[in-house]
């Protein structure tokens, strides 16, 4: 046993039964998810009674659909402008990329103002919003989704953390 597993059974032994298993499934979950550091992410949801596990489903998932999928062959096809610039010989490489750094700027944008929740200074409304966790019913947990934006490199699925974006 490493010493990360070390210290893992270690805290485990500390929590209640019911904490126990929560913390091992959400290990689980992590761990099939392709999260670095499952342990870490599971203890953290734990000790912070913090919804880890719907935000890192949630910012995979933008990732995922969002952004990487331009990269998807027949993905530039689709977009007229992006057609005529493969007719023209443009590179295939170059405007996937560009498409993503595009779709990169536009998750994060929105997901920068999810987390904001409406700034009435700006607006001049008084009015805002929240992200929440859902349970499996779909009725809230209570649980609010924040600092969205201060995650999303880190779930770049190629583990580079968005590095190639910009090159």
């Amino acid at each position: 046993m490493d010493e990360a597993e070390t210290a893992w059974q270690s805290w485990l032994s500390e929590l209640a039964p019911s904490q126990r298993r929560t913390a091992e499934s959400l290990r689980t979950q992590f761990r099939a998810l392709g999260a670095p550091d499952p342990s870490v992410w599971a203890r953290s949801e734990i000790e912070e009674n913090q919804s880890h596990l719907a935000r890192f489903i949630l910012l995979r998932s933008l990732w995922r659909g969002a952004i990487e999928s331009w990269a998807d062959p027949g993905a530039l096809e689709q977009v007229p402008a992006a057609r005529r610039l493969l007719d023209a010989g443009a590179d295939r490489a170059d405007l996937a990329l560009l498409a993503r750094a595009v779709a990169y700027e536009a998750v994060f944008a929105v997901v920068d103002e999810l987390d904001c929740g409406g700034d009435v200074n700006v607006s001049g409304v008084d009015v805002g919003w929240t992200v929440m966790e859902a349970g499996e019913d779909g009725s809230s947990t209570g649980r609010p989704l924040t600092g969205l934006h201060e995650d999303l490199l880190g779930m770049d699925p190629s583990g580079r953390d968005g590095a190639d974006l910009w090159r």
